[in-house]
């Protein structure tokens, strides 16, 4: 069962519908069926409704979600549990969103080259291009940071010259602001890139946003990236979901219906008709457990940043490290002396002679 969003645009509808054919390709031996939380039919419960009609026990939905918001915390799981308990001898399983799998990755990477006529590039192709990337926004922080994350991924793998992030709504920069800034930064390429899933209102506002910053720049060539579709990169995403919640591989964190249980049971979520809404939290023990999870997280990430040092120090020269707004710039500035020297003689000099072979300083 593929849970989407819905939208007023009935080409977004058509899409996801090919998207649903694309996995129905991939179990040609098992019912999928799809569903909307709004706006769409047919909605989710008459998705769950055709597959319990046509003898499944065990139905597994997974969110149909670039990443984990509202939508697929929340409204999604209140749905499936409302289900659940209706039919108590049904099992339902629930995965996760699509998140930053590599083939997400991959699919995003796909549309921005060919927005840019190319299928693949070497590094220092894209030094003098920056890459704008647009995220739908949410109410959701952690959501949104995804999509900063995503930006940070694809601009080392391409080695784009800059890049931002900028968002379509609820959050800020938006689209129109972002696109402002980032024509003042000097660059004569930038491609713009949204990460949607589908067409809709909101792509057509973008391109929209594009044309009218471009009309004013003569001298900018802007490259507008398709969004994402039915791209096999997608499929492949989905159906790893599908059988990470098949198999109850999914990681503890990432247990978005053991999460809004737990939620529900502690009476922080309200289950309505297809939505559900957190309740504040006012009693100041909440609070207080709510810091002290977030001591924890941070204390964990320090522990993660120093392996991941020590690790990628092992793998040899960075690709980029020859990038115009990189490392050569640090040592240009007087700065690396300042920095270096908390390591010993030997990797000093090694590191000198690696960054001479790479840029010829």
């Amino acid at each position: 069962m593929i849970c989407g969003h819905g939208s007023r645009s009935k080409n977004a509808e058509q899409e996801f519908g090919l998207l649903a054919k694309g996995l129905k390709n991939k179990f040609p031996e098992t019912p999928v069926e799809y569903g909307f939380l709004e706006y769409s039919a047919p909605n989710i419960h008459m998705g769950l409704d055709a597959l319990r009609e046509n003898g499944v026990e065990h139905i597994i939905a997974v969110p149909g979600m670039l990443f984990a918001a509202t939508h697929a915390k929340n409204d999604i799981p209140s749905v499936l549990l409302t289900y659940q308990k209706k039919y108590p001898k049904l099992k339902v399983s629930y995965g996760r969103e699509l998140a930053l799998h590599p083939e997400m990755i991959s699919a995003f990477e796909t549309r921005i080259l060919e927005s840019l006529g190319l299928d693949h590039v070497h590094d220092g192709d894209l030094y003098d291009t920056m890459l704008v990337v647009v995220g739908r926004g949410t109410s959701d922080t952690y959501a949104n940071a995804e999509a900063a994350k995503l930006t940070r991924i694809v601009t080392e793998n391409l080695g784009f010259g800059w890049s931002e992030t900028v968002y379509s709504g609820v959050t800020f920069p938006s689209v129109g602001q972002g696109l402002e800034i980032a024509s003042r930064l000097g660059y004569q390429k930038i491609v713009v890139a949204p990460y949607f899933l589908f067409t809709g209102k909101l792509i057509d506002r973008i391109y929209n946003y594009v044309d009218r910053v471009s009309a004013t720049l003569p001298n900018v060539t802007f490259y507008k990236a398709h969004y994402l579709a039915d791209q096999d990169h997608v499929i492949n995403t989905f159906v790893d979901r599908i059988y990470e919640a098949e198999n109850g591989e999914l990681e503890q964190n990432f247990d978005l219906m053991a999460s809004f249980k737990k939620r529900l049971d502690l009476g922080e979520v309200d289950i309505h008709h297809h939505h559900a809404e957190f309740k504040p939290i006012t009693d100041p023990e909440d609070e207080e457990t709510l810091d002290s999870h977030s001591h924890d997280h941070d204390h964990s990430h320090d522990h993660d940043h120093t392996h991941t040092h020590d690790h990628g120090h092992s793998h040899g020269v960075y690709k980029h490290i020859s990038h115009p707004n990189g490392p050569r710039t640090m040592i240009d500035q007087g700065v690396c002396c300042c920095f270096m020297s908390q390591f010993p003689d030997h990797v000093i000099e090694e590191e000198r002679l690696i960054i001479q072979a790479k840029t010829g300083l």
